[in-house]
């Protein structure tokens, strides 16, 4: 009995972080979904070619406009590595579609709150900074001439120009909304599916002891504070990695972090580090080679801590530094509040864009860029597990009471 209840508390804490986020996902998406339908990306690739402030700074902004999933991040990165986008501003623009999106910054609000959303914004940039200053002075250049060469040996044209002002006076335009929309859940929904059931179980069966010694929170009479913060933030990304969850999912996650009393350093290092999961890192050397997606993996590792420490910093001689004293319980309980009006507005819109879907798949034989592979991955087949899980614990609670 005691496992039953324990089942259901975890499912039911999941389904909580859902809840909360439901609207946000849909909001983010939607705007994400109509950025990629109307704004041409090959008029914008040719300012990207070089490796100064104006390519990285369109790159991160081209970036921020971009879906948040961590796959599609790599991908649209390694689009714009062949044709014609220097290094440095590819990996800018990953580093900005991952941690600078809407709906990224949407869930950090409402799960950890305004200092977090800001030191999210404002550390986004700096990670951006602090790594192109990083590639600039240790990667050889021709480290980046063989990514490229490898990248472009597996690259896909695709339809990148257009008019927009025209296409957005259209019914394809929109209903090509509505394609983006549906293609980029999904890419994402067995990642969020994943890393919200990860959460939901490591909130309620993990103990807080196990948190107070990976990210020593009882060692603050015996060790010095900016000792305990650069331990949170050189721990933090490893174990971003060992979650395996990446994008989205690692919101939650962040959120039990902090509830379980550990450093700004360390959550904020955990938030940063959605692209260090070793699946990503095995599609970069995919792209790129081994040599080149551990490198890539290493300057983000550096730039991740020096970021989380810097935050860190100043938001303590700000003395804006959050309380870490947020409960999951908090965040997760159902209630008759403006996430329900919220949840309900947003299924409509949802609807409205799937509908928009349907149209363009009568209309259109569809984007091959977009299109999903077939069969049962592993991925897959362990979001279907955590799908399972999560209703049998519902149940649980809701039919037998438990």
């Amino acid at each position: 009995m005691e496992i039953l209840a324990s089942l259901s508390d975890a499912a039911w804490t999941a389904l909580g972080f859902f809840w909360k986020s439901g609207w946000a996902f849909v909001l983010g998406y939607a705007v994400s979904a109509m950025i990629q339908a109307f704004v041409p990306k090959a008029r914008l690739t040719p300012y990207l070619g070089g490796s100064g402030v104006k390519s990285i700074a369109l790159a991160t902004l081209f970036g921020a406009a971009s879906s948040s999933c961590s796959f599609a991040a790599l991908a649209a990165a390694r689009s714009l590595l062949t044709k014609g986008a220097h290094f440095i501003a590819a990996v800018a623009f990953m580093f900005a579609s991952t941690n600078l999106v809407i709906e990224l910054g949407i869930l950090i609000l409402l799960f950890l709150g305004w200092q977090y959303l800001a030191a999210e914004l404002v550390g986004g940039l700096m990670l951006i900074a602090i790594s192109s200053v990083l590639i600039r002075l240790t990667c050889p250049a021709a480290w980046i001439r063989q990514a490229r060469e490898l990248a472009e040996l597996q690259s896909e044209d695709g339809d990148d120009d257009f008019d927009w002002r025209r296409r957005i006076r259209t019914a394809r335009g929109w209903n090509l909304v509505g394609q983006r929309f549906v293609a980029d859940w999904k890419m994402v929904w067995e990642e969020i599916l994943i890393g919200f059931t990860v959460a939901g179980f490591i909130a309620v069966l993990v103990p807080a002891a196990a948190w107070e010694y990976i990210f020593l929170v009882d060692a603050a009479d015996a060790l010095p504070g900016w000792l305990i913060a650069l331990e949170n933030a050189l721990v933090a990304p490893f174990v971003a990695a060992a979650t395996f969850i990446g994008s989205m999912g690692n919101i939650p996650l962040a959120t039990v972090l902090a509830g379980n009393g550990v450093l700004f350093a360390g959550i904020m290092g955990f938030i940063y580090s959605d692209l260090m999961v070793p699946p990503l890192v095995m599609i970069n050397a995919k792209y790129y080679g081994a040599r080149v997606a551990l490198y890539i993996a290493g300057i983000m590792y550096v730039s991740i801590a020096m970021t989380a420490l810097a935050m860190h910093a100043v938001f303590g001689a700000l003395d804006i530094m959050p309380v870490s004293n947020r409960q999951v319980a908090e965040v997760t309980r159902f209630a008759i509040d403006y996430t329900l009006g919220l949840n309900i507005l947003f299924v409509a819109v949802a609807g409205i864009l799937i509908w928009l879907h349907r149209r363009f798949q009568r209309s259109d034989s569809g984007d091959s860029k977009h299109a999903v592979q077939a069969g049962i991955t592993v991925k897959r087949f362990v979001a279907l597990l955590a799908a399972a899980v999560l209703a049998s614990g519902a149940l649980l609670r809701l039919v037998a009471g438990i």
